[in-house]
């Protein structure tokens, strides 16, 4: 195991990181490189949490997403949204999700309730 690794704090020492947990990521566990792997993927996950800022999905992208995996159309969320128009005008942003909105689509869609109520821009 290599003991050189601690905190990442500077972008050249985060790639070069990234390169060796590459190089070993199919290490088996209980090696030596399965150890070096392991703490590689928490220094990595740590320096990339406090650098770069991943934007939390759009609500109404995520419900478009869902529908169109599960080959489902804007009608079939009128039993949770409303009518055909209400469901459009949610879908185009004009309305906001209600909460009561939010449960069905989590239910239905299997959405996680941290997107359906996050705010949607």
């Amino acid at each position: 195991m290599n003991n050189e690794w601690k905190v990442l704090k500077t972008e050249p020492e985060y790639k070069k990181a990234l390169k060796r947990t590459i190089e070993i990521f199919n290490a088996d566990e209980n090696t030596p490189e399965g150890e070096e792997l392991d703490l590689l993927l928490l220094l990595v996950k740590d320096y990339e949490d406090r650098h770069y800022h991943i934007p939390d999905p759009d609500p109404i992208e995520v419900i478009k997403l869902k529908l169109e995996e599960k080959g489902l159309r804007h009608k079939d969320l009128e039993h949770i949204i409303g009518s055909k128009g209400y469901v459009s005008q949610v879908l185009s942003g004009k309305k906001e999700l209600t909460l009561k909105m939010a449960k069905g689509l989590h239910r239905y869609l299997g959405i996680s309730a941290d997107i359906l109520l996050a705010d949607s821009k």
